[in-house]
């Protein structure tokens, strides 16, 4: 089953690419339009645009979840319902492809919901409360993006069609359309989790390691970069674009930080994710949608393939997760080791792998525009701290003693494991360099002063450094959080937005809940409806039971009583 998958979307993706060739080079664009319904003057069309961006990005994503359902195999293969698990990323890569061939606002919301109800039902994939509570987080945060996309639908109404594609040019400047940007900006926020947003890709690494490949490091988190790429020419104008590049430089900074903070494996890869969709939103939100484009597909080929190391080391390691149990693996696991490195090394930008020729090109790019210096500063610090928690990594990882057991058996010939990891390592050394020969249709020539065309080297030096000396101290050192426990603990913490995004956001309404039950539902109503006829009834029931005593004394007393009652109404009617 897994390799008839795997066959068809490889075979796929390589069409994929010989169209991409021929389209990029007789620079072609294909735009179907088929028409479901007509409504006086609105018409629900179902379109499709297909041009080099489309497909390229296409192929990716095919590659990528051809590879990574290859790798299932080996990895689900103890899962009773692996074929399940499979209808899942399947129905996972069809959402994908919809959002990203759609220049139609209708079929991009019906790819955009596929992708988060997809990715709830793989989060929750393993049933358990850590599971469930992370897929809720999951859901929530991008629904708030769902609610955006709807609301963009219902505004486009004023343009009467959907194919945002043919008036986005000449009608950039109406003030309707900077509300449609401005939410098309935050949709895409949350589904590639820019701050405040940024808690439930962490949370999202409850899904087993296959889905992160696929979903949290390539795919779904790029989403959001992907329709700004396509809205680019719309938002470029707006000042809520220069929010979204301070939000990106901030979550880029925080990723880095707080991963530098992280014993999780898989924890520290996302957040390693989240630093470079931090990079992608800026760069885009500084005029540059090729480069975010070309550093979106060379960055899912590394980060699938590190996920993926990532999956065959906590398979070997028992299923612990925690850094600081391993240690010498590069003894006993010498090619999944050697894909992690690489991976690793490509992530950090180290000359002539995939992710240099992306990142090295936006930094310098940062460098010749002219921003300010803290935009400056911003970038180069995040990136020498990937460096910095790379370093890390391999330190925990490879350097230092095993920690696990005094028993262990750590073997690397899985095999159906290591040739879809070694199929994304070959993509992982060339991916870089033929996409921009291919993107690129003339070299960009960037003349910098030396230093400064060197600061890339430099800050990732002092970065590998910094990673190198801080794995070395003991665990006692004051130095190793260079900080306060309170400040370290703020770091440590993604600045608090795990907490802020599920009690800071819940805490108050369920504060008002529940003395709304106390004092109403428990109280007052309770006072005015069941319990207080009870009370009255049971009181009265007990007044009348003294009269039906047969007591002799009462019944007399009540006789006169009457006949007083009796006496009065006759004296009154007179």
């Amino acid at each position: 089953m897994c390799f008839y998958v795997f066959f068809f979307l490889f075979f796929f993706s390589l069409m994929n690419f010989f169209f991409m060739l021929y389209f990029i080079m007789n620079n072609l664009v294909i735009f179907f339009e088929w028409e479901l319904i007509s409504f006086n003057s609105v018409s629900l069309v179902m379109s499709i645009l297909l041009d080099w961006m489309s497909l390229l990005f296409m192929m990716f994503v095919l590659m990528i979840s051809s590879v990574v359902i290859y790798y299932s195999k080996s990895y689900m293969s103890s899962e009773l319902n692996l074929f399940r698990f499979i209808i899942l990323v399947l129905l996972f890569v069809v959402s994908m492809l919809l959002l990203i061939i759609s220049p139609n606002i209708i079929s991009i919301l019906l790819g955009w919901d596929g992708l988060g109800l997809v990715s709830y039902c793989l989060v929750i994939y393993y049933q358990n409360i850590k599971s469930y509570n992370a897929g809720m987080l999951t859901a929530l945060s991008n629904r708030i993006g769902d609610v955006l996309i709807l609301m963009v639908i219902s505004w486009m109404l004023n343009y009467g069609s959907w194919n945002y594609i043919f008036y986005l040019n000449f009608m950039k400047n109406d003030l309707i359309m900077s509300f449609i940007s401005i939410m098309i900006i935050m949709a895409a926020m949350t589904k590639s989790a820019q701050i405040p947003f940024s808690s439930w890709l962490p949370a999202a690494m409850a899904a087993p390691t296959p889905v992160s490949a696929l979903v949290h490091s390539s795919t779904l988190v790029t989403a959001g970069v992907y329709l700004l790429i396509r809205f680019n020419m719309l938002i470029l104008n707006t000042f809520f674009i220069k929010i979204l590049l301070l939000l990106g430089m901030l979550t880029m900074f925080m990723a880095g930080i707080s991963a530098n903070y992280e014993f999780d494996l898989k924890k520290i890869i996302a957040l390693s994710t989240l630093s470079q969709l931090g990079l992608m939103m800026s760069i885009l939100s500084m005029g540059f949608a090729d480069l975010a484009f070309f550093h979106l597909l060379t960055h899912a080929m590394f980060k699938a393939l590190l996920f993926m190391c990532a999956g065959v080391i906590i398979h070997m390691m028992n299923n612990i997760q925690d850094i600081r149990f391993m240690g010498g693996i590069s003894l006993y696991l010498p090619l999944t080791c050697l894909c992690l490195n690489i991976s690793n090394m490509a992530l950090c930008g180290i000359p002539f792998l995939a992710g240099f020729y992306s990142k090295d090109l936006i930094l310098e790019m940062v460098s010749f525009s002219n921003l300010n210096l803290f935009v400056f500063f911003f970038y180069y610090i995040s990136t020498g701290l990937t460096m910095y928690y790379t370093i890390r990594l391999l330190m925990y990882m490879m350097v230092n003693d095993f920690n696990l057991l005094s028993i262990y058996n750590l073997y690397d010939e899985d095999y159906v494991m290591l040739n879809s990891m070694f199929m994304l390592l070959f993509m992982s050394l060339i991916s870089g360099s033929f996409l921009s020969w291919m993107i690129y249709y003339y070299p960009y020539m960037i003349y910098l002063p030396f230093n400064l065309k060197m600061m890339v080297i430099y800050v990732s030096l002092l970065g590998g450094m910094m990673g190198f000396l801080v794995s070395n101290m003991s665990i006692y050192s004051m130095n190793k959080f260079m900080v306060t426990y309170n400040i370290s603990n703020f770091l440590c913490m993604m600045w608090f937005m795990p907490s802020l995004s599920t009690y800071g956001v819940n805490y108050y309404f369920l504060s008002f809940g529940q003395s709304l039950m106390k004092s109403i539902d428990l109280g007052w109503s309770e006072m005015y409806s069941g319990q207080g006829i009870v009370f009255i009834m049971k009181k009265y029931s007990i007044f009348y039971n003294i009269f039906q005593m047969n007591n002799l004394k009462i019944y007399l007393f009540s006789f006169v009583i009457w006949m007083m009652i009796v006496i009065y109404m006759l004296f009154l009617s007179i």
